[in-house]
């Protein structure tokens, strides 16, 4: 079968990219939900008795749970399994007192998600593959707070492969100051890379919720792959009260590169220095390597042509389903590494996070597929009803989240699109070389 896929390659000259950003705020949240299958009224009220509720941890996919029926309408495809709804519950306690903003963040619910804090409704996301964050700081209350989670999965099919129901990926509470750096914010790219030097652009957004303007140090201190700290500048900012954007460069002398065969790292610790507020520290993991991608030399990494070895990779792990544990996660993708591959393609949405981090430490190159289709559903059920709405949004938050893994080599924005599609196509590629600026696509100036 061939595959038609539009992708579109990343920098000519280089790029300097993190595996994950740690925050010293973010805490883990899946532990002690209450779950329960089927709908039910008005469950996200405060007052609701969930005591007769099942107690679980996240990750958890309602559907592998569930007996095969051959009569199912998500079909073969679907691995003979139900859907439905799902209803999730947390009570905790909080002081508000202890923190300015609070954030709650999901790496991905399958699917059509809505959520609601102290019985007010935060928003939804029809997309099953999507990682989003919303604030919970002006419905907090001291003491105790309920989140509630609906998650709709009723229509099948709703993929045209085993999709999973539920909150199937981890979530995270985190908390900040009034100056602190939005979900996302950290982007680092090289707009040159050799072996005796890398530069490396830190672009970073900061956001001011005080009322007035803030001064604020910003400082940024790079970490070698041996521990040895290699790196250190500070800049002094005005922020006024809205979201501030500002780059900090530093060179790094006899870089070691990032490939298959040297999946090594640096990091970057960001501190956000205010006599204000205690200080905000962002911890990013990040490799250096240089790419180039034309017709004569094929694919060309760290100045020598290397071929792509691998296979697509579905999102979910057999028995387990789509809540996938990170050691079986990890092993397989070991056992790809060790039978001769060093490259995966996420096959067709966007991967949990952590999957790139492994990516990222085996050696494995990835292309980072954002959709299936686009706006004609190839299930009956799937994203392309939302699309149209929905396209712009997911994709800037994928684009966001994922752009600065040094195992992802290429994008790709759709894939067995109809060839029709060019315009929109465009569209599609226009935000993502918006949101990826890295030097080197054609037709954009090289910054030297």
């Amino acid at each position: 079968m061939v595959i038609l896929i539009f992708t579109v390659f990343l920098s000519a000259l280089g790029s300097v990219v993190y595996a994950q950003q740690e925050e010293n705020n973010r805490i883990n949240f899946d532990q002690d939900w209450r779950f329960h299958l089927g709908d039910t009224s008005m469950p996200y009220a405060s007052g609701f008795n969930d005591t007769k509720w099942r107690v679980l941890h996240l990750p958890h996919d309602w559907s592998i749970e569930q007996p095969f029926d051959l009569k199912s309408a998500a079909g073969w495809q679907g691995g003979y399994l139900p859907g439905g709804i799902g209803w999730y519950r947390k009570t905790f306690e909080w002081n508000k007192k202890d923190q300015q903003h609070v954030m709650i963040q999901f790496d991905g619910v399958y699917m059509n998600s809505e959520v609601w804090i102290n019985g007010h409704y935060l928003g939804k996301r029809p997309y099953g593959y999507i990682s989003y964050e919303y604030e919970l700081t002006p419905y907090l209350r001291n003491g105790k707070n309920i989140i509630a989670v609906k998650a709709d999965n009723s229509k099948l099919p709703s993929g045209r492969w085993y999709t999973g129901s539920g909150i199937y990926r981890h979530v995270w509470l985190r908390t900040t100051s009034n100056i602190y750096v939005p979900q996302w914010g950290t982007y680092i790219t090289t707009p040159k890379v050799s072996a005796q030097q890398a530069d490396i652009a830190v672009r970073t957004e900061l956001k001011n919720s005080n009322k007035n303007k803030a001064g604020i140090t910003l400082q940024t201190t790079i970490i070698a792959p041996n521990g040895q700290q290699i790196s250190s500048i500070s800049k002094s900012l005005k922020l006024d009260t809205a979201t501030n954007v500002h780059t900090q460069d530093i060179a790094i002398r006899q870089p070691e590169l990032w490939s298959p065969s040297n999946p090594v790292r640096y990091k970057l610790v960001q501190r956000i220095i205010s006599p204000d507020q205690p200080d905000e520290i962002y911890t990013t993991y990040f490799g250096i390597r240089s790419i180039r991608v034309n017709a004569k030399e094929g694919f060309v990494l760290n100045e020598k042509s290397i071929k792509l070895n691998g296979v697509c990779n579905h999102h979910d792990a057999g028995p387990v389903g789509s809540a996938v544990p990170e050691d079986v996660l990890y092993r397989r993708l070991k056992l790809l590494k060790d039978m001769g591959c060093n490259a995966i393609r996420t096959t067709h949405n966007p991967a949990a996070p952590e999957l790139y981090t492994i990516c990222d430490t085996l050696g494995l190159m990835v292309l980072d597929e954002a959709f299936d289709g686009w706006d004609k559903p190839k299930a009956a059920n799937d994203y392309g009803l939302y699309f149209n709405e929905w396209w712009q949004k997911d994709l800037t938050d994928f684009i966001k989240r994922d752009r600065n893994h040094p195992s992802i080599v290429m994008w790709s924005i759709g894939n067995e699109v109809p060839k029709f599609e060019v315009a929109l196509q465009k569209k599609l590629a226009d935000v993502l070389k918006s949101l990826d600026t890295t030097p080197g696509y054609p037709g954009k100036k090289r910054r030297r």
